[in-house]
């Protein structure tokens, strides 16, 4: 719970307005509460009463939170909006862009950034207009907007890069609710069928002592489907920390989806070095789940070691996650200095681990792309597929061809420039 102030009680009280206003703001930020909830909580309240703000606030949070992922934001919420003397200034300080190089006076806290946009929503929209204003007389113009995309459809194409805080926040949005689906894989395990090519000897044998040793049906078997593992390798090094935050927004959504297809979903994160963030993908909500990755991975906006990142993945987790047959996602643009012969035996061997993998780069944007970097010259011969990962537009078009065994995006392009 947030450290409370004591609360002051105003001349003229509207407290059952207040807690109106308060639900609004939760339900913003993604609380799953109606009408029914506030008129519960307006009428706790009023038979509870409260001489402490520490009883005030468990009052609304009985009648308020009904998930454990939801107490950070009912937290943040309630103390920015409950006579904080100094909510303003909160508030526009989590929804500041944070500057590189400059560091912050106070580091923001679990889903406060998110309870800022909440309370910050709409805040001039309820502003009434004075009776004597009249609106000026002007000129009424008609434009033809049927040509014309819509905010979506512009935002989707959009470089991560280049979004506003606003748009950053919608384009989050919209990853959340993009899937990543996956064909299911066929095991050497067998499942009844009537139409399976494999016959159920064991099955077939006992159905025969049943009937005095006789055969009259022959049992049959189909591979028993299972779904493959998703690993995911991000490179949060300065020049991908942009990306980066993003697209580990979208990794949170398909770790927590339910029926997206994927066994297990395992990231890693690395720039000098290599983090395992897969435990912190697994909380629900979303802004305590990268909070906690990213107090974890002490390498943000620093160096890139490619190589001895994949080197220590290499020896410390394949085994471990890629025995089922994963995919591996590998997020980065490449720009190593590094030996580039040691990071083509780290992809060659990532490459014979994995079942497919696929390289996300963020340089794809630009049309006259070409590798002419050592590293990606290096990493290049020894991936499945190969494409851009800047904006939704792109991670929708992996979300199409990921089970597609015959993508390969732009590998056979680029690789016909390297040997050219």
């Amino acid at each position: 719970m947030a450290e409370q102030l004591p609360l002051e009680i105003p001349d003229e009280p509207k407290l059952a307005q207040n807690i109106t206003h308060f639900a609004r703001a939760l339900r913003k930020a993604g609380l799953p509460i109606g009408p029914g909830r506030v008129i519960d909580a307006v009428h706790a309240v009023e038979v509870a009463g409260f001489t402490e703000k520490r009883d005030f606030y468990w009052t609304l949070h009985a009648c308020f939170v009904t998930r454990p992922e939801h107490r950070a934001v009912f937290s943040q919420i309630f103390r920015l909006y409950w006579r904080d003397p100094r909510y303003l200034e909160h508030m526009m300080a989590a929804m500041l862009p944070a500057v590189r190089g400059v560091q912050e006076e106070r580091n923001a806290q679990s889903a406060e950034k998110r309870a800022a946009e909440a309370l910050l929503d709409g805040a001039n929209r309820d502003v009434p207009q004075a009776p004597d204003q009249e609106e000026e007389e002007g000129t009424e113009i008609k434009v033809n907007a049927s040509l014309t995309m819509s905010r979506e459809e512009k935002l989707r194409s959009l470089d991560f890069e280049q979004m506003s805080t606003a748009e950053v926040a919608q384009a989050k949005r919209m990853l959340a609710r993009l899937s990543l689906p996956v064909k299911p894989i066929p095991s050497r395990r067998g499942q009844a069928s009537l139409r399976g090519h494999r016959i159920d000897w064991r099955r077939t044998l006992r159905s025969s002592m049943r009937q005095g040793g006789e055969i009259h049906d022959i049992a049959r078997l189909t591979p028993k489907p299972r779904w493959p593992n998703l690993v995911v390798l991000c490179d949060i090094s300065g020049s991908m920390s942009q990306y980066s935050r993003i697209i580990l927004h979208f990794l949170h959504a398909v770790s927590n989806a339910k029926g997206a297809g994927w066994a297990k979903v395992h990231a890693f994160t690395f720039g000098t070095r290599l983090t395992n963030i897969t435990r912190h993908l697994d909380h629900r909500d979303v802004d305590a789940s990268l909070s906690a990755a990213g107090a974890e991975a002490q390498d943000w906006e620093g160096g890139t070691r490619i190589g001895e990142c994949l080197h220590a993945f290499n020896r410390d987790w394949s085994r471990r996650v890629m025995g089922q047959g994963a995919v591996v996602l590998l997020i980065t643009d490449g720009l190593d200095r590094d030996d580039p012969d040691a990071l083509g035996r780290e992809m060659e061997r990532l490459h014979l681990s994995a079942r497919r993998l696929i390289w996300l780069n963020p340089l794809l944007r630009w049309d006259g792309f070409a590798p002419k970097a050592r590293g990606i010259m290096a990493m290049l011969p020894h991936v499945d597929s190969f494409r851009a990962g800047h904006s939704i537009a792109s991670l929708e078009e992996l979300a199409q061809v990921i089970s597609r065994p015959d993508d390969v995006g732009e590998k056979a392009r680029l690789m016909a420039l390297i040997s050219s």
